[in-house]
């Protein structure tokens, strides 16, 4: 039988690139009273018999989001005996608002975290009518490597971090802002995008940006909500090969988008 067999046989380390909505989870980090990505995505492991203490499976994650927080390229990684059961069932055993879209079997020594070379997020603003200028010249400010603390919650964390790209583009209508870098700090991304917002109102111009990462103390400031947010990608160095997209998330996504649709026609109606 295949658990006899496998006593037998190394485990396999896999590696899924995992998309999910946020906003019905407390955070991507297991928590014990609360609904969390890594809980769903451990839960649906044990459904699966694919392990049975994720301390001992060494199921990592590339990073954590914070409550809210969406992400479209996030990467979980564990080592089972049965790999083929793992491909095949776990699509189907995570929740709708979880999407494996990719796997890769990796070296038995893969962290995602550590093999890390750099992320992307996307922060998208629900505004209209943005200054597409003025924004973009305030993001230059931001690459190269910097000390971040007036941009996030540093926590004795090492503030200085290195960007690599910024920009602000119209994304089907809606202003986005992206940004790449070899790590970042807590809060960092929805900091920034609300200094960009604050240029594109008057209330700082590209030089306040400057001078805040020199360390000059200017007007509080405040994150951006977490909704608009999205860990876009974690370049980790692999390749991943596609997985089928599941009707249940598919159908999930739709509806959503359709109440959303009709949510924003009543909201211009009532107001």
């Amino acid at each position: 039988m295949e658990e006899v067999q496998a006593a037998d046989v190394p485990p396999v380390r896999l590696a899924f690139r995992t998309a999910y909505l946020g906003d019905r989870f407390a955070g991507s980090q297991v928590q014990a009273e609360d609904r969390t990505v890594e809980g769903e995505f451990i839960a649906a492991c044990r459904r699966s018999e694919l392990f049975d203490d994720p301390r001992e499976a060494r199921f990592l994650a590339a990073g954590r989001t914070d409550r809210g927080v969406h992400a479209r390229g996030q990467v979980y990684a564990f080592s089972t005996s049965f790999p083929e059961r793992a491909i095949a069932a776990l699509p189907w055993q995570v929740p709708k608002d979880i999407l494996l879209t990719g796997y890769a079997v990796v070296d038995p020594a893969f962290h995602p975290r550590y093999r890390a070379l750099h992320r992307t997020y996307r922060y998208y603003f629900g505004k209209c009518g943005l200054s597409l200028d003025a924004m973009n010249d305030a993001a230059a400010r931001f690459p190269g490597r910097h000390d971040f603390s007036g941009f996030a919650r540093v926590e004795g964390k090492d503030p200085v971090r290195t960007v690599l790209s910024c920009r602000v583009f119209d994304d089907h209508g809606l202003f986005c802002f992206e940004v790449t870098a070899e790590s970042f700090l807590w809060h960092m991304v929805r900091y920034m995008a609300s200094a960009l917002l604050l240029v594109e109102e008057g209330k700082w111009d590209a030089g306040t940006i400057d001078r805040r990462l020199n360390g000059e103390k200017t007007c509080p400031l405040s994150p951006a909500p977490p909704s608009g947010l999205v860990l876009w990608e974690v370049d980790c160095g692999i390749s991943f090969e596609p997985l089928l997209q599941e009707s249940r998330s598919k159908k999930f996504v739709q509806d959503r988008r359709e109440y959303h649709a009709v949510m924003a026609r009543i909201c211009e109606m009532l107001f």
